[in-house]
């Protein structure tokens, strides 16, 4: 075709045809960028900046087992909000975690600080985990989970068995075989980004069995793994000063501590 054409139509032709060529490698490579296939990645959360701290609520979404350690949080310097759930807080997971986001969004804008630690509380290390695994990844430093079901509870199991009307979405998502649970401990338990630390509690009556609490790429800590004489249910997690210490501790500049039974007294166990 181009030579039953006069030179210069074809001179024209060769370069229109260059200019769509690079055009279509261009957007080609905006693509491939915005799906993150070619894009850089992300530059680290600093560990040595800790910014605001969010405490997301546990299954009903009450926020009076999170208020005392809110109070340490802020008598140690640190800005620490709980963060309100939707509804009764018994809703499905996905939402609270929408709250959670906005609730980041928020702290982020009136601090200025360029990241956030949260503190999820039984049902509320889920909804942290939600939120990371949606994106919330690239802005949190450090995620400390509180006796959380990450694996389930057969406490849901018992509840969807012999009173299923009585069991909300929420209830439901914290079954051992929910798809919610099937789906986020899929892959990666812990997504890259922020540091990981579950702290949990032997003598939990509520996640059972409390090795649930367990999370894969975590900094896992029992409470009696620090203190083998003390005596931590499901609902003191929040408000045990042993337990406010070790969040204190993980909170801390730098990477999470482990921490050992030489620890337990400087710790007030």
């Amino acid at each position: 075709m181009l030579a039953g054409l006069a030179p210069a139509r074809r001179r024209l032709l060769l370069v229109l045809l260059a200019l769509v060529v690079a055009a279509a490698v261009a957007a080609t490579g905006l693509l491939l960028a915005g799906r993150g296939e070619d894009a850089a990645p992300a530059a680290p959360v600093s560990q040595e900046e800790p910014g605001p701290v969010l405490l997301v609520p546990g299954y009903g979404g009450g926020t009076g087992s999170l208020t005392s350690l809110g109070d340490r949080l802020t008598a140690e310097g640190r800005d620490a909000t709980v963060v309100t759930l939707p509804g009764d807080g018994t809703g499905d997971l996905a939402a609270a975690a929408d709250a959670l986001g906005e609730a980041v969004d928020a702290a982020l804008a009136r601090t200025g600080a360029g990241s956030v630690d949260v503190v999820g509380y039984s049902a509320g290390g889920v909804v942290a985990r939600l939120w990371a695994a949606d994106g919330g990844a690239g802005v949190a430093r450090r995620v400390v989970t509180l006796g959380s079901p990450h694996h389930g509870t057969t406490l849901a199991d018992l509840a969807l068995t012999l009173a299923p009307g009585q069991c909300p979405d929420a209830c439901r998502q914290l079954a051992t075989d929910s798809e919610l649970l099937a789906a986020l401990n899929a892959g990666d338990e812990t997504p890259d980004g922020p540091t990981w630390v579950s702290i949990w509690t032997a003598q939990d009556e509520t996640v059972t069995p409390p090795e649930s609490a367990r999370l894969d790429g975590a900094l896992g800590l029992a409470v009696q793994s620090v203190c083998s004489g003390a005596q931590v249910g499901h609902g003191d997690l929040p408000r045990d000063p042993l337990v406010q210490a070790m969040v204190l501790a993980e909170l801390a500049p730098g990477d999470p501590v482990p921490l050992g039974p030489a620890d337990c007294a400087r710790l007030g166990g």
